[in-house]
Parts: structure tokens; C-alpha cells; sequence
């Protein structure tokens, strides 16, 4: 992932081990070592580039409604404390979480209920997705009669996850694990997806990831169904066959590609800053994202 590189924090008794797009990974100093302290910075990415402005309480935001969908969602998942009160520092109060470490699958689980991004160009080509045949004639946006997975392989930072056949998942992690991961994401976006549209929100699509916990047992992990990892649209305003209004960076991706941000997406040069605007208009999305799902306030 190329682009603008932050530090990470200094927490008394954790030590920093890893960082990605978004989230920075800490083990602790001494006691158990079979946790891992996950802290979700304001950093936002586009384009493969971790972008030199961050997003206002973008992390806490993505936090917390992780939290909540760990609550709704009747998986093992990784979380065992998320307030200072439990050991969380207080310098990352509302956006860390204390988790369970896992040995990660190196599968991205991916279920889609809607046609639409990197799947439709392969469904233009062949009617089918992942190797799954699908009726013909839909249209971007469309909505599928069953949700089916779609996984992917993942790559290396900055580079693409390469999307694969179920085949290729068995060949990675074994037939008992793959039926396991197959069955564990469409079970997770069946329940989500019912619960969104309660909200008056589509779930289109959401990546999850597992792993193996210390006993074997395969574990929910990472984030879930946020806007980072999830395609949330306005079911008010969903129309097949067009660009649906979704709740996430858009926005960012929509100024970037302008002709006022003067970034040319094909070049090697890192994308500019983004102006207030696109902050606050990008802040805005998440919250509301957040309290139609869960209808608090944020």
C-alpha cells in the first residue's frame, strides 16, 4: 500500500508490531500472549494509497460499529475487551479492542447478495462469478436470488486480492475448513443483511475475515460489516442499472478522480490532499451509517 505513511502510537505496555491501511496491531509487553490489542486509526485509503488526510473519529466510528455487529451476530468472534476498564489504553479509548490472536486463514470471505464491483466485468464475460453460473440479463446493482461466495486470495500489501473459485479455497485451506468458511460468511451476511434492511439499508456485499483460535476453532476476526468492508446502499434509493448512493468513501473516491483534484489516477504520484469539504462530507457518511444501524447517536 503505497502513499503516506503515519506512526504509529507509543501505548505503555503494548508493543507495536504491524500496521496496514487502517489499523495498527500491538502485542502485550509481558502477560498473556495470546492477545493482540487491534487500534483503528483515521487513516483512509483509495486507489491502492493510504491518503495524507485522515477522516475525524473514522477509526472510533469503524470500531464501535464492529462491536455492535459482534453483538447481533451469533459467531465465534476474536473480541474479549474493548473499554478501558478491561486494559484498554485509555489513548485509544473508543477505537481498540482487545482480541483473542488468531492464525488467520489466507482466504478473504467474501458474500454478495447484489452484482456489482470487481464481479461485474467477469459476469459480462462469462455469466458466472467465481465460477457460479448466474441468470442473465442482470444489471449492475441487480440483487441475486441466493447470496453465493465469492472469496478472494489475499495479497500483499499494495497489491490486489486475486478473486478465486471455492476449488482454489479447498486447495488452501482443506475441504473440512473451506465448507466452514463458505458456510460461516453467507450465514453472517444473511443475518446482517435482514437486519440492514430492517434500517431501511441494502447490504450489497460485506468481506469478513477468520481465523483459528488456540483451540481450533474457526473464529470471526478483524473487522465486520463496517463501510470499509461492506457495501452499504440506500434502499429508497436503489436502482438497478446505475451507480447506487452508498455509505462510505465515495466521496473521496469521486473528488480524487476529478478534474479539480489534479491527480492522475495512472501516475505514480501520491493522490493530494483532500479538501475540507470531502472531509466532512466523508465524516458525515460514516456516522450516519453508524446510527441508522444502530440507531444510536454518535
Amino acid at each position: 500500500m503505497a502513499g503516506f505513511e503515519a506512526q504509529a502510537l507509543e501505548l505503555p505496555g503494548w508493543r507495536h508490531v504491524y500496521s496496514g491501511k487502517v489499523r495498527d496491531l500491538y502485542e502485550p509487553v509481558s502477560g498473556p500472549a495470546d492477545r493482540v490489542l487491534v487500534v483503528a486509526s483515521d487513516r483512509i485509503s483509495a486507489y491502492d494509497f493510504v491518503l495524507r488526510t485522515e477522516i475525524p473519529d473514522k477509526g472510533k466510528i469503524l470500531t464501535q460499529l464492529s462491536l455492535w455487529w459482534f453483538g447481533q451476530l451469533e459467531v465465534p468472534n476474536h473480541v474479549l475487551a474493548s473499554s478501558v476498564a478491561e486494559g484498554v489504553p485509555a489513548e485509544v479509548a473508543g477505537r481498540a479492542m482487545i482480541c483473542r490472536k488468531l492464525a488467520m486463514f489466507p482466504v478473504e470471505c467474501i458474500a454478495r447478495g447484489y452484482l456489482t464491483g470487481s464481479v461485474l466485468a467477469e459476469y459480462r464475460q462469462s455469466q458466472s462469478v467465481a465460477g457460479l453460473p448466474l441468470p442473465a440479463g442482470l444489471l449492475d446493482g441487480s440483487r441475486l436470488d441466493e447470496a453465493i461466495f465469492t472469496p478472494s486470495a489475499k495479497a500483499e500489501v499494495g497489491e490486489h486480492d486475486e478473486n478465486i473459485d471455492f476449488a482454489a479455497v479447498v486447495a488452501a485451506v482443506g475441504s473440512s475448513h473451506a465448507d466452514a468458511l463458505r458456510s460461516l460468511t453467507l450465514d453472517v451476511y444473511r443475518r446482517a443483511e435482514a437486519i440492514a434492511r430492517e434500517r431501511g439499508i441494502i447490504l450489497a456485499d460485506t468481506k469478513v475475515e477468520f481465523g483459528l483460535d488456540s483451540d481450533g476453532v474457526v473464529t470471526l476476526g478483524d473487522e465486520v460489516l463496517t463501510p470499509d468492508s461492506s457495501r452499504f446502499w440506500d434502499a429508497a434509493l436503489w436502482q438497478p442499472g446505475k451507480a447506487q448512493a452508498s455509505f462510505d468513501k465515495q466521496y473521496v473516491r469521486d473528488w480524487l478522480t476529478s478534474a479539480e483534484s489534479g491527480w492522475d489516477r495512472n501516475g505514480e504520484l501520491a493522490p493530494p490532499a483532500l479538501p475540507d469539504v470531502v472531509v466532512e462530507r466523508t465524516r458525515a457518511r460514516y456516522v450516519e451509517a453508524y446510527e441508522t444501524l444502530t440507531g444510536s447517536t454518535f
